[in-house]
């Protein structure tokens, strides 16, 4: 048998139970608000020791501790501040290659035009076929040696990488090092587990936007740069350079951002390990689904736009240009949204602003599918964007309330990963049904996946906790 409970700690395990405003030294009966229930209650001294006994049995000493830890951090707004920064300087890195990676496999040798394409493929894939690989490994480390050592760790070695990809001698080291920053890397990823965890849980998915809009401002911006660097630093010049914009991103990072420590938690991650601490997975599973869901929406029209868009312009030279803004929209839609969108679920609800994002965005699929010029595909693809910018940050702040903070993080790891297989699939399928089939098919298909998404994630929300609004 436990011990009896004292006033003091019947108070922090009531906490950690969800029951706020609760002070059991100057008011008896206890008056306490039960967020879980979603109504307000009066309960007496007796049985809320009842209650937190009844909870206790089923727990471990460790886990009780970890439990009493109160979510958040008081350093919350600058950790944001340092990961928005960090991120965005990170992506616009990692991405600054794409516009120029065909000719740097040509300079690194290889001649055959099927070759250089084939190679840059598998260069360009490499690093997010790593990262699915490790970011449940690196999110596990986290709960149990700091969040911020990640942090640090992938900018360190991911200046390293990039640094030496404009050292390469041959074809084969490039690949060799883009897998490397995939292995070693995962800034943005890491950044969203650390403000995850260390922001108040009615603030994340506000927060979690941000940093969204964040990362995918580094997604427009660095394709930019690396189109404008090359003639005037030279291809290595631009890697040297991407490399040091990230070691400025390991400096802010190792001498800004304030962890707060719990070594109830790195005891609890050691013994529970992530997944089997869930209580209830269902909703953790349906993040996952929803979060490859919308990678692969994302990611499944991708391989078809230029073709698509070459069907709608009259000047073939106008072709890549509207293909470019045409992507840009969607991301530029998101950016915008993103933040808005999770300060929304913080006030209505996670799975409301998830369900009907989605079911949203699959219906702008349609329209897609039967435009008749540039500009109509222009304003639909930023209209989707708008309304999937807030997903990601939901995804993250449902798994946050639905797992304990000591496997936090590896549960916002395996999500990455899901999100990376998504991001491989999606391409692959959709250019094998817009080459098959059609590419009208391709919009339709990728419509009722979103609806059917929607649908899903409506079905099994939860009705009686706090993650559902």
């Amino acid at each position: 048998m436990r011990p009896p409970w004292n006033d003091e700690r019947m108070l922090r395990q009531a906490r950690a139970l969800d029951l706020e405003k609760l002070d059991l030294r100057t008011v008896s009966p206890a008056s306490i608000s039960s967020p879980r229930q979603g109504v307000h209650r009066f309960i007496g001294r007796a049985e809320l020791r009842r209650a937190i006994n009844a909870e206790a049995e089923r727990m471990t000493d460790t886990q009780l501790e970890a439990a009493s830890a109160r979510p958040g951090s008081i350093y919350w707004k600058r950790n944001l501040v340092i990961s928005l920064i960090g991120s965005f300087t990170t992506i616009v890195a990692m991405t600054l290659l794409l516009p120029f990676l065909p000719l740097y496999v040509e300079e690194l040798g290889v001649s055959d035009h099927t070759a250089i394409v084939q190679w840059s493929g598998i260069a360009y894939g490499a690093t997010f076929f790593a990262a699915a690989l490790v970011a449940p490994l690196w999110g596990r480390l986290g709960d149990i040696y700091g969040r911020k050592l990640m942090l640090v760790r992938a900018s360190l070695g991911m200046t390293v990488a990039i640094a030496l990809m404009g050292m390469a001698g041959n074809v084969w080291q490039l690949v060799a090092l883009r897998l490397f920053v995939g292995l070693a890397g995962g800034y943005s990823s890491g950044s969203m587990v650390l403000v995850a965890t260390q922001t108040p849980k009615d603030r994340s998915a506000w927060a979690l936007g941000v940093l969204s809009s964040g990362i995918m401002a580094g997604n427009l911006v660095g394709p930019l740069l690396g189109g404008a660097l090359p003639p005037i630093i030279g291809i290595r010049g631009t890697f040297l350079a991407a490399g040091g914009m990230i070691f400025l991103a390991f400096l802010a990072t190792a001498l800004l951002i304030k962890e707060e420590k719990s070594p109830a938690r790195k005891q609890a991650a050691k013994a529970s390990g992530g997944w089997k601490s869930i209580a209830d997975k269902r909703p953790v599973v349906a993040m996952l689904a929803t979060g490859m869901l919308l990678m692969f929406a994302n990611m499944s029209i991708e391989p078809i736009i230029t073709v698509y868009v070459a069907q709608l312009v009259a000047v073939e030279a106008q072709v890549t240009i509207v293909s470019g803004v045409v992507m840009s929209a969607a991301a530029l839609g998101s950016i915008l949204s993103a933040s808005w969108l999770g300060k929304l679920a913080d006030r209505i609800g996670h799975w409301p602003v998830i369900s009907g994002a989605l079911a949203v965005a699959g219906l702008l699929l349609i329209p897609q599918a039967f435009v008749t010029s540039s500009w109509q595909l222009i304003i639909l693809r930023f209209l989707m964007g708008a309304a999937l910018g807030g997903l990601l940050p939901c995804i993250a702040a449902v798994i946050r309330h639905s797992v304990p903070d000591s496997a936090a993080g590896s549960i916002l790891g395996l999500s990455i990963s899901s999100q990376y297989v998504g991001q491989v699939a999606g391409p692959i399928l959709g250019g094998f049904v817009g080459g098959h089939i059609g590419m009208r098919a391709v919009f339709l298909g990728t419509s009722v996946l979103l609806v059917a998404g929607a649908a899903y994630a409506w079905v099994v929300r939860p009705r009686d906790r706090q993650t559902s609004g």
